[in-house]
């Protein structure tokens, strides 16, 4: 039996044009190594924009 989430770690994502960092989401490592690049809606600049994955504390 495979254990559960064994490859998927929680990753913050931040807005490149306010900085606000807002979203969280998790990903998989071994299908994913790179850093995420997402287009989300952010609430505070109030259009879609790009959001990138940072370290989570």
């Amino acid at each position: 039996m495979a254990k559960k989430n064994e490859n998927r770690s929680d990753v913050a994502l931040k807005c490149t044009e306010c900085g606000e960092q807002r979203l969280r989401t998790s990903k998989n490592k071994k299908n994913t190594p790179e850093r995420l690049e997402i287009s989300k809606y952010c609430s505070r600049c109030r259009k879609h924009t790009i959001h990138k994955e940072t370290k989570s504390a």
